[in-house]
């Protein structure tokens, strides 16, 4: 379990909250904290106060994966092989056993064929695809996304969502703006000027957003 007890940072209050095991979508108006929350929870920034415990420790003693929105911002090598490759590499494993440890994730997220492309010939959504598969590749315990599904096309966003449910990870938090794919996650937490408004199953939470751009078009039958 997650949780949350007085955490302030910036325009994000949370009084108490807990996220279960599983894949949990942030939703929520551009500026109303969702970026905050998630990297509090990914350990890349300290809370002002409060504490956020997962599974008993502080985000930064976790093994956590992290995607941005812009992938560039993460991507910290000039060619894919070298990038997957990278958590590997910075956990000393041997040379030997790296190439068929990316070759095992590069085919499960069916991207074998840039594995030896350059970055910077890579589409915003193969740069993505390559930003999740690194972080992947660490086995992490809670795996973060911040809008990477806003460079994919409804296809590719149907494959990474069983792949992020196959992860391994106990924890996947995402933020999204594609309210099918938050339908179909396990939990749901909504923001409003860095207040959490509700959260809980999508059954629970959709109701209340009935009339608004956070109401999903699809996929009602399963709300």
């Amino acid at each position: 379990m997650i949780s949350l007890v007085s955490v302030t940072a910036g325009i994000l209050s949370v009084p108490e909250l807990s996220i279960p095991e599983g894949v949990t979508a942030v939703i929520g108006p551009n500026g109303s904290g969702k970026t905050t929350l998630l990297r509090l929870l990914a350990g890349i920034d300290l809370p002002e106060q409060g504490t956020i415990r997962i599974d008993g420790k502080p985000p930064r003693e976790c093994n956590s994966g992290w995607v941005d929105e812009y992938p560039d911002r993460s991507i910290l090598f000039p060619a894919v092989l070298d990038e997957i490759a990278s958590p590997f590499r910075f956990r000393k494993i041997p040379g030997d056993e790296i190439d068929g440890m990316v070759r095992k994730i590069t085919e499960r997220m069916g991207i074998e064929s840039l594995l030896h492309r350059e970055i910077r010939t890579l589409s915003g959504g193969e740069r993505a695809l390559v930003s999740l598969a690194t972080a992947c590749a660490g086995d992490p315990d809670i795996l973060v996304l911040d809008e990477f599904d806003a460079h994919l096309d409804r296809d590719l966003c149907r494959i990474t969502d069983n792949l992020l449910k196959s992860s391994g990870a106990r924890y996947v938090l995402r933020c999204t703006q594609r309210m099918a794919m938050a339908a179909s996650a396990a939990c749901v937490i909504y923001l409003e000027q860095g207040t959490i408004l509700h959260s809980g199953s999508p059954s629970q939470v959709f109701p209340h957003l009935a009339g608004t751009e956070f109401f999903p078009l699809q996929g009602l039958a399963g709300i």
